[in-house]
């Protein structure tokens, strides 16, 4: 099961140096999600960090920095539907029904949220029950390709694993009240749950 990360909707000082560490500390990925950002923004943050951790690095917007960055690749959602006409790297994106997996094509993985009540966004619950996301893992549309996000924390890992996500995807338990120590704390706790 891989790990991602996902940024804070908002920029903040040191944030380079607190992606470099999520990413050296065991991160698969990073999702750099900062709706409503300017694309120099964007190529300022990937400027500060070391571009040999660029291949694990994936872009929500600004698809034009691909071209500047050799970044892992772009994440479509309902800002960004479409993939670059001449882009063929690793695509990845936003669902948020089961049904909207069925119809999935050409695509590295998705997320699939919200899976447990949002951390990130109070009042924001869980759109699965477990009886719908057991039935989607039988019939094989929850596999290897698609991510869990929404709530996501260490104790609900093995279900995930259970359920056969290929992947999970952290926001709010990773960002809410954290500092440098928490940060990494929090990494190593979600990487000890998934062995």
């Amino acid at each position: 099961m891989r790990l991602v990360g996902i940024t804070q909707p908002t920029f903040f000082k040191g944030e380079a140096d607190t992606i470099t560490l999520l990413l050296e500390g065991g991160l698969d990925l990073l999702h750099i999600r900062k709706p409503g950002s300017l694309s120099e923004d964007i190529a300022s943050l990937l400027l500060d960090i070391p571009s040999y951790l660029y291949p694990q690095i994936v872009i929500h917007d600004h698809f034009d920095l691909i071209d500047s960055f050799p970044l892992k690749g772009i994440h479509l959602n309902r800002r960004n539907p479409v993939r670059p006409l001449i882009y063929e790297g690793s695509v990845s994106r936003s669902c948020h029904s089961i049904e909207e997996l069925s119809h999935i094509k050409n695509i590295d993985y998705c997320f699939l949220s919200p899976i447990f009540d949002s951390i990130s966004k109070e009042g924001y619950s869980s759109a699965f029950s477990k009886e719908e996301l057991v039935d989607a893992s039988c019939k094989g549309i929850i596999n290897s390709k698609v991510y869990a996000l929404g709530g996501v924390t260490p104790k609900n890992i093995p279900l995930l694993q259970k359920l056969g996500f290929g992947g999970a995807a952290v926001l709010g338990y990773l960002w809410k009240n954290a500092t440098l120590q928490t940060l990494q704390y929090r990494i190593n706790v979600l990487k000890n749950s998934i062995r």
